[in-house]
């Protein structure tokens, strides 16, 4: 198989787990979304976890769904 097509295979294979304790995001002032897993255990370019992350943690609910405010 050549390269390029094994590297669409693997990317094909992979999504963001946004339910994940370790997965962050936000919006900066100019709309960009900046995407991180706090372990670094993600794909780069683009953005993704691996396949069955070992990481892997559900989000607790209590941190789900808040918002910081311009004052932190």
């Amino acid at each position: 198989m050549p390269i390029g097509q094994a590297r669409d295979a693997r990317l094909s294979t992979m999504a963001v787990s946004e339910d994940c304790r370790h997965y962050s995001s936000r919006s900066t002032p100019s709309g960009d979304q900046l995407q991180r897993c706090k372990l670094s255990a993600n794909e780069e370019n683009p953005f993704a976890c691996p396949e069955g992350c070992v990481f892997f943690e559900p989000r607790s609910i209590s941190g789900t769904g808040w918002q910081i405010g311009p004052n932190g």
